[in-house]
């Protein structure tokens, strides 16, 4: 269901122990490396890009895939 790129941002979410509407930052060779992944999992409804250079917070349904993840 989730391409490797994609799985590899829910597990920084994970990591980080990020819950709903709380940001992650992203930044450097990470913000590089998972560019593509975070637009197409806004453009799926999982995430949402903040005003914050590099800010992303999980929607209901992105922590729910989060969990569900591995």
């Amino acid at each position: 269901m989730f391409s490797p790129s994609e799985r590899r941002v829910l597990k920084a979410f994970r990591q980080f122990r990020v819950n709903t509407g709380e940001m992650l930052c992203f930044y450097g060779p990470d913000l590089s490396k998972n560019k593509e992944a975070l637009r197409q999992m806004i453009g799926k409804g999982l995430l949402v890009k903040e005003k914050f250079k590099g800010g992303y917070s999980l929607t209901p349904a992105g922590f729910a895939a989060m969990k569900h993840c591995k």
